[in-house]
């Protein structure tokens, strides 16, 4: 496991870099980010262990980052102060290259469109969604979800498609190929916390599933292998997956461990079934979804029954090396299935290879 200190700033979010596997980004910021400046670390994996290759000071915090998915030095930050922030690291200058000022509130995610690669977006606590064109000096779009929204992300699987949660506990799709009309390319407004709908002619009330309390949602992630399969999580300590194809029969797994918030969720880039989650009990855990296992619906199960229980998934494992939150996980893209980066509020990155910590059958 390597290690490196962000001393006197508290980590919100590490990606690593999708041209290369030895360089990661972490968002950090000072004071837990309740005041005071912000810093964004490009770090190098090196044989003498993580380097810091460069850093980005801002005025304000940091909480989220994200890679330019065209170009290979160019990098996103969001902001206390409600700016989007594009630095080049390649420059000697401290300052971005670009800077966008339209949210009114804390910039809480930033993400590049995975597949077109020419758009990025931001989400907001100001309940709003901007999509942005990284050549024009005002967003070219804008999805209210009026509530503090605090994960934002483009599908992996096509360029048009926008989920987002909320502190209202919501996943929210939009499709920007619809009109934008009264919806504002609103799709799909899925109420997490929800009881699931009877099946038609069922009598009786649900019988496994039930409604629990709405609380916020504070991260999600689209499946890479399942392109309508979503995973949320927040305040409440589950972590839920759905198929937006098929709402309202509610969650195909629900993951329970995790003793406060999780504040992260990632789908592996190599297994259909294993996702990681960064939680405020200062653990990061790896868990199957249940559907790589027998009796499960497997990777390639693409109909619309889903014979995965609520019991299907399970923990597999759990890095316990934090000693403060932890608020941000990424899996690397290249090499063996299994490395990935976290950080948290104890100043540390840490890297480590997930097989590590997986228990026997992981």
């Amino acid at each position: 496991m390597l290690e490196f200190r962000t001393q006197g700033f508290n980590g919100y979010s590490t990606k690593y870099s999708p041209f290369f596997d030895s360089r990661i980004a972490v968002a950090a910021s000072a004071n837990f980010g309740l005041v005071g400046n912000g810093r964004l670390y490009i770090l190098g994996l090196t044989a003498d262990g993580v380097v810091p290759e460069k850093w980005f000071d801002t005025q304000d915090a940091l909480f989220d980052t994200a890679w330019s998915e065209a170009h290979e030095n160019q990098i996103l930050a969001g902001a206390g102060d409600g700016s989007v922030k594009l630095f080049d690291i390649t420059l000697s200058s401290p300052f971005p290259i670009q800077s966008w000022a339209e949210h009114a509130r804390e910039v809480f995610s930033v993400h590049w469109n995975l597949v077109s690669k020419d758009t990025f977006l931001s989400s907001s606590w100001d309940g709003t969604i901007k999509v942005w064109d990284p050549t024009n000096a005002a967003s070219v779009g804008t999805l209210p979800t009026h509530s503090c929204t605090y994960s934002a992300q483009f599908s992996p699987h096509n360029p048009a498609l926008i989920s987002a949660v909320s502190s209202d506990s919501h996943l929210r799709v939009f499709d920007l190929r619809t009109p934008a009309s009264a919806s504002n390319h609103l799709t799909l407004a899925l109420p997490i916390h929800a009881a699931p709908a009877k099946p038609p002619g069922a009598a009786g009330p649900p019988t496994v599933q039930h409604a629990v309390p709405p609380s916020e949602a504070l991260t999600h992630d689209w499946n890479k292998y399942r392109p309508t399969v979503v995973a949320t999580a927040g305040v409440d300590r589950a972590i839920r997956t759905f198929d937006i194809r098929a709402p309202a029969q509610g969650p195909l797994a629900v993951l329970h461990g995790h003793e406060y918030a999780v504040r992260r969720v990632a789908w592996s880039p190599h297994l259909s079934d294993v996702l990681l989650s960064a939680s405020y009990d200062m653990t990061c855990r790896v868990w199957t979804d249940g559907t790589g296992v027998k009796g499960g619906a497997g990777p390639g199960a693409m109909g619309m029954e889903h014979p995965v229980s609520l019991g299907g998934g399970r923990e597999m494992g759990r890095m316990e090396r934090h000693t403060e939150f932890v608020t941000g996980v990424d899996w690397c893209l290249f090499g063996a299935e299994g490395w990935c980066a976290s950080c948290g509020w104890d100043e540390r990155v840490l890297i480590w290879d997930v097989r590590a910590i997986m228990g026997p059958g992981g």
